[in-house]
């Protein structure tokens, strides 16, 4: 049956999940995850990189914790406060530095990892603090800009790549009333740049051939088809130039299938992340970088936690915890951190005063995120909060600053423009600028 919490907004009215993990022991156990640019950017239709990234392309991973994970049971323990919670803040890897202890393999892969403890984003709205968080700007009436990941697949990508550039995994999007089609979120960039959306795992829809159509039959379907773009060129528009690349990447996306089929990885591996949905996430994307995608971002879904928020961070970091650190140990073991940048973030924090509900509501003016991999200095702990997680205290950093900040460890100039229909429009806000002492 639906869960009803006390958050109005329409997106949090739907089933919780049974616990697949809850809190597994720290310590041994915790041991076993590891394995025995130029100023302005070509106009929407091209797919232009800077000039440092044509001998190893730089990746992304981002991973966002939808609902707005408290900073308090994750990054940034309060504990023996009054405003800390039940759970107590256990050491790392890296000395001298805490997190929750709904954590314990994270904790052991913290040597790999950066947390911002500083954010201040004044927004405590769901859907405009996920906008702001995720395209680096506050909505306006007027112009919708394009989220990180197709800004990626735009800067990162290339001409001839075989998968699409903006790949968006998230489990039960049936059961949350999503669709499984392509998302609309490349803004003025155009569709061929939007994320592809898989949800449970599975490889993308309408990517099979029909039972009695030939392999030979269908080739000739496609050269037919291309035989008439090439006679109507002349006459060919921004819209038509999508219409064809469509067809184009969903022919790409046929011959690619396979990629998307997590039961080629070993047995092995597949237990190592398990059978949860954010696990096997976690794994399709490794699959993913490795085959060369330029920005996959993975949704785990639920935080909104404004009752019972400490039996709801035991199940929803039970089901995170180990994944995340698995996937951080293969992509530090398998090369990956060397040309991937990976985000961890949600749309705000919660609140350090808990509610008679036994809940924290929204948080916006002081909360925690994590950045790893490529063009970040690790291990860190940036910024500090006050004793009681009441407010920022040193450091502070905004969405606009984060932007530039990503951008920039993924070897783009966030200073550049798009070129759209001879209109420069800023890659990043132009009001912020990146935080220097966070880039390696």
């Amino acid at each position: 049956m639906p869960k009803r919490v006390s958050c109005p907004s329409g997106e949090h009215l739907l089933a919780r999940r049974r616990v697949l993990g809850g809190l597994l022991g720290y310590g041994a156990g915790a041991t076993l995850i590891g394995r025995a640019g130029t100023s302005a950017i070509g106009g929407v239709g091209s797919s232009p990189i800077a000039a440092e990234l044509h001998h190893k392309r730089k990746q992304m991973l981002i991973i966002f914790l939808s609902g707005g994970v408290s900073q308090f049971e994750t990054w940034d323990p309060k504990q023996d406060t009054t405003t800390g919670g039940p759970f107590l803040s256990i050491p790392t890897s890296v000395p001298g530095t805490h997190v929750c202890e709904l954590l314990p393999y994270t904790a052991q892969q913290m040597h790999h990892l950066t947390v911002v403890r500083s954010m201040n984003t004044h927004e405590n709205n769901h859907a405009r603090g996920q906008y702001m968080m995720t395209r680096g700007r506050p909505q306006e009436p007027t112009t919708d800009y394009p989220d990180l990941g197709a800004v990626a697949a735009k800067l990162l990508g290339s001409k001839d790549a075989q998968l699409p550039g903006f790949i968006h995994l998230e489990s039960g999007r049936a059961e949350l009333g999503k669709p499984t089609v392509s998302g609309k979120d490349a803004a003025y960039l155009g569709p061929q740049y939007g994320s592809l959306v898989i949800g449970d795992c599975r490889p993308p829809e309408n990517t099979s051939r029909f039972g009695d159509l030939s392999a030979e039959a269908d080739l000739a379907r496609q050269d037919l088809r291309r035989q008439l773009n090439r006679q109507f060129a002349g006459r060919r528009s921004a819209a038509t130039a999508a219409y064809t690349n469509s067809f184009e990447q969903a022919a790409q996306l046929m011959r690619q299938r396979a990629v998307f089929d997590i039961e080629q990885e070993s047995a092995q591996d597949q237990a190592r992340y398990g059978q949860g949905g954010f696990g096997r996430n976690c794994l399709l994307a490794r699959r993913l970088l490795e085959h060369g995608t330029p920005c996959v971002k993975i949704v785990h879904s639920q935080y909104d936690t404004h009752n019972e928020n400490f039996n709801h961070h035991l199940e929803q970091l039970g089901d995170f915890d180990r994944p995340f650190a698995t996937l951080m140990a293969d992509m530090a073991e398998r090369g990956l951190f060397e040309q991937t940048l990976v985000l961890v973030l949600s749309e705000f924090g919660r609140t350090p005063k808990i509610n008679f509900r036994f809940g924290r509501d929204h948080f916006s003016a002081a909360w925690s995120l994590v950045l790893a991999g490529c063009g970040v200095q690790k291990p860190a702990i940036y910024g500090k909060t006050s004793d009681n997680g009441a407010e920022v205290t040193d450091k502070e950093v905004d969405h606009r600053q984060l932007f530039h900040t990503v951008l920039r460890a993924a070897g783009i100039d966030s200073t550049q423009h798009f070129d759209v229909d001879g209109r420069p429009m800023p890659v990043a806000d132009p009001a912020g600028s990146a935080v220097e002492e966070l880039l390696a």
